[in-house]
C-alpha cells in the first residue's frame, strides 16, 4: 500500500512539474516595472540635482507553461502571444534575445544623437562593420557564423563605409569563397565561407544571414548606460529626456515623476511600440504623475485591415480610464512635443 501511495505521489509530482515548468511555444506578457533613469544613465559630470524623475517602463514577456497559460486566460492583465508575434520566422531564443539587446543599443544610440543635437553639442559617428542578427539554417554561414558576430573585413578589405558590405558581397557568385574578419567575444578571427544560394532568394549568392550596419558613437561628455538586463527599443524617448536633463542645467522634470514609452528615431520622431496598455498599468502602480505615449499615425487602410486597432496614445488613454488612474496621459509625436509640454509645466 505504501509503495502504491508513493507511486501515486510521484505521478502527481510529475504532472505538477509539467504544468509549472514545461515550456510551450507561446509567450505570456504582463505589466513590468518603472525604473528611475538617473542611476541607469550617466552623463559624465552632468547635472544630477534634479527634483523629479524620468523613468523607463517595461513589460514582462516569458515563455508560457501550461499553468501560466491557464492563469493568463483568466486575467485581464496578461496576454497570450503566439510565437510568431514575438520571434521572427526561423529565429531561435538566442537570436531573439540578441535582437532585443540590439534594439536597446539602437535606442540608446538615437537617444544620444537626438539629445546632443537638441543641446547643440557635437557627436562623432564612425562605421564599425556589420552586426550579424540571425543566421539562416540553410544558408552558407549556418554553423559557422553566430548571431552577435561583427564582420570587420571582407577578403582583406576593411569595412569603413556604409554600403560597402553590400557592394563587396554583390560581386560574388555561387561557389565563391569569401574570407571574413569576424569579431566574437572580443576576439578577432578569420573565417572562410563558401557562398551558397540565399534561402528564398531565387539564385542569389550570399552568406545567408540577417544583419545591420554597425556604428560607433563618441561624445564629450561621455554617456554610460547600466541597462544590461533590459531589451527592446521602447525606452528611447525617456533615454533622450534623461540625457538632456543631465546635459542642461535646468530641471526638465519640474519636480514631477514622469514616465513614458516610445522608440526614438534618428530624426526625433517618437515611434510606435508594443504593450502601451501594460506600461500605463505599471506606471500608475509606481505613482507616476505624467505619462508620455506615442501619438503614432495609423493610415485608414491600416485601420480598415485591423478593426479595433488603436494608436499607442489611444490605447494608453483607454487603459488609464479603465483602471481609474489620475496619471496624466500626454500624446507625443516627436521629442519636441515632449519638450514643449515640459516647458509649459509649472514647477511642482
Amino acid at each position: 500500500m505504501r509503495k502504491k501511495r508513493l507511486g501515486l505521489m510521484g505521478v502527481v509530482l510529475v504532472i505538477l512539474a509539467i504544468l509549472l515548468v514545461y515550456p510551450m511555444d507561446t509567450y505570456i506578457s504582463q505589466p513590468g516595472g518603472a525604473y528611475n533613469l538617473e542611476p541607469l544613465v550617466e552623463v559624465v559630470d552632468g547635472d544630477q540635482d534634479d527634483q523629479g524623475t524620468f523613468s523607463l517602463m517595461t513589460i514582462s514577456v516569458a515563455k508560457a507553461t501550461p499553468f501560466s497559460y491557464t492563469l493568463a486566460k483568466l486575467s485581464d492583465e496578461k496576454k497570450i502571444l503566439p510565437a510568431n508575434k514575438v520571434r521572427r520566422d526561423g529565429e531561435d531564443d538566442t537570436e531573439y534575445n540578441i535582437r532585443q539587446k540590439r534594439m536597446m543599443s539602437g535606442s540608446q544610440f538615437n537617444a544620444i544623437t537626438v539629445a546632443f543635437d537638441k543641446a547643440k553639442l557635437p557627436v562623432d559617428i564612425k562605421f564599425n562593420g556589420i552586426f550579424v542578427m540571425m543566421v539562416l539554417d540553410e544558408g552558407a554561414a549556418a554553423g559557422v557564423l553566430e548571431a552577435g558576430d561583427r564582420i570587420h573585413a571582407v577578403d582583406g578589405v576593411l569595412l569603413e563605409e556604409s554600403g560597402q558590405f553590400f557592394t563587396l558581397m554583390g560581386e560574388k557568385k555561387l561557389g565563391d569563397e569569401v574570407l571574413l574578419s569576424v569579431e566574437r567575444d572580443d576576439k578577432l578571427r578569420d573565417i572562410t565561407i563558401t557562398l551558397k544560394e540565399i534561402p528564398g532568394s531565387e539564385g542569389r549568392a550570399g552568406l545567408g544571414v540577417q544583419f545591420e550596419e554597425d556604428r560607433e558613437l563618441t561624445t564629450n561628455p561621455k554617456v554610460d548606460f547600466q541597462t544590461s538586463n533590459i531589451g527592446g527599443p521602447s525606452a528611447g524617448l525617456m533615454f533622450t529626456l534623461e540625457i538632456m536633463n543631465q546635459l542642461l542645467d535646468e530641471d526638465l522634470t519640474k519636480g514631477y515623476n514622469i514616465a513614458g514609452t516610445g522608440e526614438m528615431l534618428e530624426d526625433g520622431t517618437v515611434g510606435r511600440i508594443g504593450g502601451a496598455d501594460f506600461k500605463v498599468i505599471a506606471a500608475s502602480r509606481k505613482g507616476i504623475e505624467i505619462f508620455f505615449a506615442p501619438a503614432d499615425d495609423l493610415p485608414e487602410e491600416v485601420r480598415e485591415k485591423n478593426p479595433g486597432i488603436l494608436t499607442n496614445y489611444e490605447e494608453a488613454v483607454k487603459t488609464a480610464e479603465k483602471i481609474g488612474t489620475t496619471m496624466k496621459i500626454v500624446p507625443v509625436k516627436t521629442i519636441d512635443d515632449a519638450l514643449d509640454y515640459l516647458a509649459g509645466l509649472e514647477e511642482k
